[in-house]
């Protein structure tokens, strides 16, 4: 066997090896709950409700008794009271116990628009966390909703 094949081999072997633990790392449960809940917040702030529907689950319920067309309606009628959102979240933790995990966060909305200034007010002055239950959807690492 010649040394360039030897070493070729031997690359190829490290890279093979470094994307599984990049693959491993990046479809790892509590960061797919992390990034599921950072690309759901970032889809509220652009109103992309079609996008936000695909991450709550067809059976969702919450402790106030919505189910999933309920909280979409109301996301989409306070959201017409903003020029522009950013929600930005703090002090997040995830817990993990597959195939379920619970991603909590303080949330802060900034924004301008007619009743902006009120609805700011209301959300960035609760005390307790925002909760969002995750459940592994499909064998799929990736795949999961609310």
């Amino acid at each position: 066997m010649s040394s360039t094949f030897r070493n070729g081999f031997l690359a190829g072997l490290l890279a093979a090896f470094l994307l599984g633990l990049w693959l491993v790392r990046l479809w790892g449960a509590e960061n797919q709950v992390r990034l599921h809940s950072e690309h759901l917040v970032r889809q509220v702030e652009r109103r992309n409700w079609n996008a936000v529907g695909e991450f709550i689950a067809p059976d969702y319920r919450d402790d106030w008794g919505h189910d999933r067309a309920q909280l979409l309606n109301r996301l989409r009628f306070v959201g017409r009271f903003f020029f522009d959102l950013t929600i930005t979240s703090s002090a997040e933790h995830t817990a993990v116990h597959l195939p379920e995990a619970t991603w909590q966060a303080q949330i802060h909305l900034d924004g301008r628009g007619e009743a902006a200034g009120e609805i700011t007010a209301r959300v960035n002055g609760l005390t307790t966390p925002f909760v969002r239950h995750w459940r592994r959807a499909s064998g799929k690492p990736w795949t999961g909703n609310s």
